[in-house]
């Protein structure tokens, strides 16, 4: 169980890791790789406990120890070190370590065993005040086992019957059982040992499920997120609080105490609303005389329903999230409203086809859960219910069902489908038979040869109704070989047509040291590389495209710095974009990273500390040779825009110069007519006022130090440290003395020790002295590509500083100087340009034979998936294309909004212009003998939002009154065919129009409440 305030907040073991310099010596490199190693490849155990740790840190750590063969080559570089664990960016808030949402395995952390993590931490410590975040490993399935690290838990909302407005949330493993929830209440309610209580569910304001089995885990119990559950205490009379109806049949069956149990009578009822008050009409939705869903579940109690019922026709019933199940609850909509499936299940048919000895079925487990939901949706008067026992049974079969994490529809769907195929099955014992290919046949033959050996093998309700058949040709490019064969298939997925560009919005940083940055909007290639980003942007400011550095910069210092060559997939659109203008970078001079830090003389625990902030800069300075005082001069004349000189300050003609300047700069740039002035928030995204203004004293940040960025630790370590960039893998920087300088290894260990007197104990309120006598505003360290780790302190005026390609340095500002010669205001503002000002064009919108057209489309093999050609012997790239030969009854069509690379996470949100009716899909059938197959929509699953995360609604059409229908989990309302069509539409529902299946008019909206003949309600099943 977790006791953190927040969701998902670190907990338990070691809150407060010893500092490194605490620590015994720490293993070489070699070792610790080793170590390491031999420990990830730790078995997962059920009851063990994992520790997440932020990718960014680890993916660091293993380039200094040189975990992977490709960086073996900078082993144990000082500008490589990681510091201390840091999990800050794994948090949505810092105070209360909550996890961000939708993290990812592998991507955002990694999860690593205890012994492993006790390793990390006696190593490298822990961020001061950071809590580990350690999870337990649960199991996950009845008959397929399946361990998994449970990374989210399950947040309860807790509260004592006599006082329900007190409610406390709290956090719990699925693993933990309801004895320790009950504990749990006890103790936070302050209920006296003696006193005997009992806890229950709470659904709605008067639906209420005991939960009697104290062994039973949070998962057996099916308890969902958010879910309230309610501690009662015996009354000193020996009743109870809650005396409600069936009290004894709740504590053994679990039912519900005010759940209405489905009888003949209420099913003779909802037979006369189907048929409109005659009831001696044969209606299709009658149920039979069955009692085998009572026996198997003691009534439909098993799920819970709304104690308000609805007075409208069958299959207006919602579906309740059981915590991020709106996934599960849109398919479900859109698959019950598949008339001739929902006739099937209603009529009892599947008792008598229900397979439970297919190996590759599920007992009929699946088939029964279904069905009993199905049931309460369409036979029952509330006006939603929870599938929680249809969820479970999912879960059981299927773990990657059973968490409480958002998943896709579609693989939801296709999960039933086969599920179901399989339950169902006809077949009883498959038969072996030989694939054969077409060896010049007549498509006909193939055709029918490949369709009747398919349904020897399957034969089931789901392929009477949802399956089709694919034609697939395959042309070896070396010997012309012809392949054909006929596949069946369930659903089509369509992709989508792609867009060739994309626009990114990027920060011009140009030379002139008294120029804004300025924001543009460009339009580069989607498949494109850095240096397509370059041109166009050259184009809008006239900035050669060679004389530009493209860097990532987050936190106040450079998370990457690009090569022209990288593609633009590796940039995300949350990313906040730098393109500095700079100098010609030739074999003697270097584009130095240069970071802001303030110190801080007073720190918690006695350790040095900075904060990084602002802006980084990229300066060309040379390689060699470059006295510190020339690079001091280098950095305040490109801060001359936003840092004052001291008055009566001592610098050469060009420096004054500059600095005098730099207010009548700023002015006119803040007066500009062309250009919105704006504040750059470097610890996140970018923000601006809506209109051209200039912005108010605060900055992005917050001001002050808000948004900056702690550096702690023995050797002024910081937080939330992002991955080095990939160009900084160098050894350690040199320094030179001039010329008397020795060099070794003893002066650098110096340098190192003296950096944190420096840092606590530099001049506080007043300027530092040069040799020459000017007064000095800040001091130079040489640092890691993070900014936060010291390597050593730079030498003093007129001494030789030696730099290399991976250089970075730090300038060090204390915090009085920083307050009166640094203008935070200044240095933050940015203008707009024309082009962020200019609307953005219109998304275009495709047909929906596009897609189709772009699916039966010609393509050619990749070169990770190619084809063994029978005639050639070998693999060849050949060419595929696929036609429709048979389509079926209902035809699913899943739009793959949906794309994936080792960088790139996106979805498509084009909208599809799909047909409500009328879809006619003869022209994409190929079989010249096929019949008609024309088309109209009964459902659709909608996804809004992005990858990873968003919500799942429906539309469906109701067989029983001809309408439309919006369901959003547990809400149900009236839609219009105008609000089908959007860019959410992810998976289609279509059903055939056959010849005997009568052609209905869409009721106009004058009429919308005209009537029906029984007979439009008649559904195919033949």
């Amino acid at each position: 169980m977790s006791d953190g305030d927040g969701p998902e907040s670190g907990t338990g073991a070691d809150p407060d890791p010893e500092p490194v310099s605490a620590q015994v010596s720490i293993p070489s490199t070699d070792s610790q790789k080793q170590s390491i190693g031999v420990l990830m490849k730790t078995t997962l155990r059920k009851g063990d406990e994992w520790f997440l740790i932020d990718s960014r840190w680890f993916k660091q750590w293993k380039k200094y120890v040189g975990f992977d063969s490709w960086d073996m080559y900078n082993v144990g570089e000082q500008s490589l070190y990681p510091g201390p664990i840091d999990n800050s960016g794994l948090f949505s808030d810092q105070e209360t370590q909550a996890l961000k949402e939708h993290l990812i395995d592998e991507l955002d952390y990694v999860l690593v065993p205890t012994e492993a993590w006790q390793k990390l931490v006696s190593w490298y410590g822990c961020l001061q005040d950071q809590r580990p975040i350690v999870r337990k490993v649960v199991e996950h399935g009845m008959f397929v086992k399946h361990c998994k690290v449970e990374v989210y838990l399950l947040e309860l909302s807790l509260c004592e019957h006599k006082n329900m407005d007190n409610v406390v949330t709290k956090h719990f493993s699925k693993a933990d059982t309801i004895d320790t929830i009950e504990k749990e209440m006890r103790s936070l309610f302050n209920i006296p040992p003696e006193k005997e209580t009992r806890l229950w569910n709470k659904y709605m304001s008067n639906t209420y499920e005991q939960l009697s089995k104290p062994d039973s885990t949070v998962q057996d119990a099916g308890l969902f997120q958010g879910q309230m559950l309610v501690i009662e205490q015996r009354n000193d009379d020996g009743t109870w609080p809650r005396q409600a109806p069936h009290s004894q049949s709740s504590i053994t069956s679990r039912n519900f105490t005010t759940s209405p149990k489905l009888s003949s009578n209420s099913s003779a009822n909802i037979s006369s609303t189907v048929t409109n008050g005659d009831s001696s009409s044969n209606s299709i939705y009658s149920l039979n005389n069955s009692t085998s869903s009572d026996n198997r579940l003691g009534g439909y109690n098993s799920y819970s329903s709304s104690y308000v019922y609805r007075e409208s026709q069958p299959g207006l019933c919602g579906l309740s999230n059981l915590g991020n199940t709106c996934f599960m609850n849109s398919a479900l909509q859109c698959l019950s409203h598949a008339s001739p499936l929902t006739e099937y299940f209603l009529d009892d048919q599947y008792e008598a086809e229900i397979n439970r000895e297919n190996p590759l079925g599920m007992r009929g487990e699946i088939a029964e859960a279904y069905a009993d939901l199905v049931k309460q949706m369409w036979l029952s008067r509330s006006s939603y219910v929870a599938p929680r026992t249809f969820k479970t049974q999912v879960g059981r079969f299927a773990p990657q069902f059973s968490g409480y994490q958002q998943q896709d529809s579609q693989e939801l769907l296709a999960f039933l489908l086969d599920g179901l195929h399989e339950d169902l099955n006809r077949v009883k014992k498959k038969p072996y038979l030989a694939l054969r290919d077409a060896e010049g046949r007549p498509d006909e033959i193939v055709a029918k040869e490949a369709w009747t050996n398919h349904r020897l093998r399957n034969d089931s309700i789901i392929v009477d109704i949802f399956h089709g058949l694919f034609k697939s040709t395959l042309v070896c490019p070396e010997c012309s070989k012809i392949s054909v064969t006929f596949d069946p298939f369930c659903y089509l997925t369509l992709p989508l047509p792609m867009k060739k560009d994309r626009t990114m919005e990027v920060f011009l940083v140009r030379a002139d040291p008294m120029s804004r940055p300025m924001q543009y909007r460009v339009v580069v290639p989607k498949l494109g590389t850095v240096a397509d980003l370059c041109g166009a942007l050259s184009k809008h400011s006239g900035i050669p495209a060679e004389n530009m550095v493209v860097a990532d910069v987050y936190n106040h210092r450079f998370h990457k710095i690009y090569r022209k060559d990288d593609g633009l997939n590796n940039i995300m659109e949350k990313d906040d974009i730098f393109v500095y203008e700079v100098g010609d970078e030739g074999p003697e001079t270097i584009h130095l990273p240069v970071y802001f830090r303030e110190r801080h003389t007073k720190h918690v625990g006695g350790s040095t500390g900075a904060l990084l902030f602002g802006q980084p800069l990229l300066i060309t300075v040379p390689k060699q040779n470059l006295p510190v005082d020339i690079l001091y001069e280098k950095v305040l004349e490109r801060t001359g825009r936003y840092v004052k000189r001291p008055q009566g300050s001592v610098g050469d003609g060009r420096t004054s110069a500059l600095a005098s300047s730099s207010v009548s700069s700023g002015s006119q740039a803040a007066e500009s007519n062309t250009a919105a002035c704006c504040n750059l928030d470097l610890h996140g995204r970018s923000g601006c006022p809506s209109e051209a203004a200039s912005c108010s004293a605060g900055s992005a940040n917050g001001g002050g130090q808000q948004g900056q960025q702690t550096c702690n630790g023995p050797n002024g370590m910081c937080g939330d440290e992002e991955e080095a960039m990939d160009h900084q893998v160098s050894p350690e920087p040199e320094y030179s003395q001039s010329d008397d300088s020795a060099g070794g290894e003893e002066e650098e260990e110096e340098d190192e020790e003296e950096e944190g007197e420096d840092l606590e104990n530099g001049p506080s309120g007043s300027v530092a002295k040069s040799t020459g006598s000017e007064p000095k505003l800040f001091s130079f360290s040489m640092v890691n590509s993070y900014g936060t780790a010291n390597i050593g302190l730079l030498p003093s005026d007129g001494n030789i500083l030696k730099l290399n390609a991976h250089s970075t340095v730090a300038i060090n500002w204390d915090s009085d100087m920083k307050k009166l010669y640094y203008d935070e205001q200044e240095a933050e503002a940015y203008e707009k340009h024309e082009s962020m000002l200019q609307q953005q064009k219109k998304k275009t919108t495709v047909a929906l034979r596009e897609c189709i057209e772009l699916f039966t489309t010609m393509e050619t093999l990749g070169e990770h998936d190619p084809w063994y050609c029978p005639t050639c012997k070998k693999h060849q790239q050949a060419t595929k294309k696929f036609d429709l030969w048979s389509l079926p009854r209902i035809l699913v069509v899943h739009l793959k909004r949906f794309s994936y690379n080792r960088c790139w996470r996106d979805k498509l949100d084009t909208v599809v212009d799909f047909p409500i009716r009328d879809l006619n899909m003869s022209e994409f059938v190929c079989d010249p003998k096929a019949s008609p197959y024309v088309y109209d929509l009964i459902a659709v699953s909608n996804h809004y939002g992005g990858m990873g995360g968003g919500h799942y609604t429906a539309f469906a059409k109701n067989e029983v009154d001809d309408k439309w229908y919006y369901f959003d989990d547990s809400s149900v309302s009236a839609a219009t065919e105008d609000q089908i069509v959007t860019k959410a539409a992810y998976v289609l529902f279509y059903q055939r129009r056959d010849v005997d299946t009568p052609t209905k008019t869409p009721p106009s909206t004058a009429s919308s409440g005209g009537g029906y003949e029984a007979g439009d309600d008649h559904m195919d099943t033949n």
